[in-house]
C-alpha cells in the first residue's frame, strides 16, 4: 500500500490534472462540445499508451543503453525537481512544453496528440517517473500493478478535470489552480531529493560489495 500511495502521488503530481484545466481552456476556444470530448478522448487514450508502453519497456531500454538504477534514480530525481520547483513558482515548465511547442499548439487542428496527449499529458518527466517506478517494482506483481493503476488514475482525473476544466478554473480561479499546484510542487520535491538520495545511496553500496 506504501508503495502504491507514493507511486499515485508521484505520478500524480507529474501528470498534475488540475493544471490542465486552463491549458485545455486556452486551446479550445470557441469549440463545440462534441470535438472537446472527441479531443478528451484521444489525448488521454494516446497518453495511456504512451505511458503503458514505456512501463513495459522501459527496464529493458535502460539495460540496452547501459543505464544502472542508481544513474537513472538521480537523473529521474533531478528532472522531477526541476518540474516541482517551476510547480512552486507556478511557471510553465518547459520539460512539458516549450514556448514554440505553444506557438505551434495554437496553429494546430487537432490539439489531441500535440500538446495534450505529448507532452502535456505523457511528456519526459512522466515517462521518466513511470521508467523509474516500474524499475523500483522489480518484478513484484502487485508493486507493478500499482504502477499501473497509477498511471490510470491520473489519467482518468486529467479526462475529468478537462471535461469540467470551466467548472474548476470558475471554482478555483488561477490563483486557487497555482496554489494547488504550490502544494503538488512541495511534495513533488520532497520526493525528487528522496530519489535522489537513494540513488546515491544505491551507487555507494554498489561500490562496497
Amino acid at each position: 500500500m506504501e508503495f502504491f500511495i507514493q507511486s499515485l502521488a508521484t505520478i500524480f503530481s507529474v501528470v498534475d490534472p488540475v493544471g490542465i484545466a486552463p491549458i485545455f481552456i486556452a486551446l479550445t476556444p470557441g469549440m463545440a462540445t462534441a470535438s472537446k470530448l472527441r479531443i478528451m478522448r484521444n489525448a488521454v487514450t494516446v497518453a495511456f499508451i504512451i505511458l503503458f508502453a514505456f512501463a513495459a519497456i522501459g527496464r529493458i531500454l535502460l539495460r540496452s543503453l547501459g543505464i544502472t538504477l542508481p544513474a537513472f534514480y538521480i537523473s529521474g530525481g533531478v528532472l522531477l525537481l526541476l518540474i516541482a520547483i517551476d510547480q512552486l513558482f507556478a511557471r510553465a515548465s518547459r520539460t512539458r512544453e516549450t514556448p514554440e511547442e505553444q506557438g505551434e499548439a495554437l496553429k494546430s487542428a487537432d490539439i489531441s496528440v500535440f500538446p495534450l496527449a505529448i507532452p502535456i499529458l505523457s511528456g519526459p518527466g512522466a515517462i521518466a517517473t513511470v521508467i523509474l517506478y516500474m524499475s523500483l517494482a522489480g518484478t513484484n506483481a502487485l508493486r507493478i500493478l500499482a504502477v499501473l493503476a497509477s498511471i490510470s488514475i491520473a489519467l482518468l482525473a486529467a479526462y475529468l478535470v478537462m471535461r469540467l476544466s470551466g467548472v474548476v478554473v470558475r471554482l478555483l480561479g488561477e490563483t486557487g489552480i497555482h496554489v494547488v499546484g504550490r502544494i503538488i510542487g512541495i511534495i513533488l520535491a520532497a520526493l525528487a531529493v528522496q530519489f535522489i538520495l537513494n540513488g546515491i545511496a544505491a551507487y555507494y553500496h554498489g561500490l562496497a560489495r
